[in-house]
């Protein structure tokens, strides 16, 4: 029955999210969906995943958003977009969905090695899955990481630049 709510919770931030013209109000949905999603990572006894689910989106994507949008020129209504190119989004979603469907049909979720974990198998997953992980990833995966963390850093320095706008007559350039 949680997963039914916490699917049904996502599918609504994502909806919401796709829908609304409004930048702040989309993010609010993203952070839904996001934290609908990695609730659902945890009910599925993928704790590792949901944990980077919550450091990586909602901790850094969702909060360069928010920071953006606080940066940006204040109006009364914030920040909005124009839906320009609506037919070729919801093309392009149908798509998608169809193919998640597709595959989600043709898994056979039993299989999976986490899956036998969770339902209390013996030797289906390593027990130091986690440490072979967490060495990964400050061994082979550190270059992936700290090529994301300068693209985080770029986009809130361009944030940052957009959001400030042209410098006054009173505003020396430096």
């Amino acid at each position: 029955m949680l997963t039914i709510g916490f699917t049904a919770l996502a599918l609504t931030g994502g909806v919401w999210l796709v829908l609304t013209p409004r930048v702040l109000h989309a993010a609010l949905a993203l952070l839904l969906t996001l934290l609908a999603v990695a609730a659902l990572f945890v009910l599925q006894a993928a704790d590792v995943v949901a944990a980077a689910q919550l450091m990586a989106y909602v901790g850094g994507v969702l909060v360069l958003t928010l920071f953006g949008i606080m940066l940006s020129t204040p109006g009364a209504a914030g920040p909005s977009s124009d839906a320009v190119n609506r037919l070729s989004g919801w093309a392009l979603g149908g798509l998608t969905f169809g193919g998640m469907a597709w595959i989600l049909a043709h898994t056979s979720f039993e299989a999976l090695p986490w899956r036998a974990a969770a339902s209390g198998e013996t030797n289906a997953v390593a027990p130091d899955s986690v440490v072979a992980m967490g060495t990964d990833l400050l061994t082979t995966a550190v270059l992936p990481v700290e090529i994301a963390s300068l693209v985080l850093l770029v986009a809130l320095i361009a944030a940052a630049t957009i959001a400030g706008g042209e410098p006054t007559e009173e505003e020396p350039v430096a």
